[in-house]
């Protein structure tokens, strides 16, 4: 379903990302972990055809260059890390902005029952539909992210970019967001590329890890992780680390 070849990419000439390849089967998931400034992001960007890049870059055997902006809009769909909201939206406004891939444009353009019909759905996918008249500025941080979850949804996407989405949202709903997006993704063929911190997180929701370094890809592992390499990569022994936050946990009652 996605493919990435060579990918290069950076800002004002500049590249920050090198000669990084991957692929996604239908239903496969992968977090991308690394140090702060080692490409992540940028990576997503690249992805998402949000900033110009060089390598091939395949979604659904088509090249993502030669799409159009509302082609890509329904196959790549980004849910990012919450951002202050300085306007005025509703809650069903702002999700219905999911659907202007799928509106027929023309000069009398405007959505259709079906649109408003996956827009409800998507609201009571994340529990929001009793809130869908709220201003977004009324909204608490994890409603927020509901919200922004909903319009990822209301797009009907195959693929969904993360990009450090649990930041700053209570725990519960971190391990709920991931559970969820994992679900989507394996009942629909789809797939699912996070930037996550948190390494627990990232296990729980892919099934290939993709550790980065200095704006290369320098481990793509299925299932598990190399515990040396990440510990080169983070200048920490994670090995050391987890096990004992595994003995902290054993003595909590």
């Amino acid at each position: 379903m996605l493919m990435l070849n060579n990918i290069s990419a950076g800002y004002d000439g500049v590249d920050v990302l090198h000669d990084v390849s991957f692929t996604l089967k239908p239903g496969e998931n992968v977090s991308i972990i690394g140090p702060n400034g080692c490409g992540k992001t940028t990576l997503l960007r690249a992805v998402a055809a949000l900033i110009p890049f060089t390598g091939e870059l395949e979604v659904s055997g088509r090249n993502i260059k030669k799409l159009t902006r509302a082609d890509a809009a329904r196959e790549i769909a980004m849910l990012s890390q919450i951002t202050p909201v300085y306007f005025s939206l509703t809650v069903f406004e702002t999700v219905m902005l999911g659907r202007y891939a799928h509106i027929p444009k023309g000069f009398l353009s405007r959505p259709r029952p079906i649109d408003y019909e996956k827009t409800e759905e998507a609201l009571k996918t994340v529990h929001m539909q009793e809130l869908k008249e709220r201003e977004l500025s009324t909204l608490s941080g994890g409603q927020l992210q509901r919200v922004f979850l909903a319009k990822a949804l209301a797009q009907e996407p195959k693929i969904i970019l993360l990009d450090e989405p649990t930041n700053h949202l209570d725990l519960s709903y971190q391990v709920e967001l991931i559970k969820f997006l994992k679900e989507w993704s394996y009942a629909g063929s789809r797939n699912v590329i996070g930037v996550l911190h948190d390494i627990n997180l990232a296990l729980l929701l892919s099934d290939r890890i993709l550790l980065m370094e200095n704006g290369r890809a320098v481990m793509y592992e299925p299932g598990g992780l190399r515990a040396n390499e990440l510990g080169r990569v983070f200048n920490i022994d994670i090995s050391e680390y987890m096990r004992g936050v595994v003995q902290r946990w054993e003595q909590v009652g």
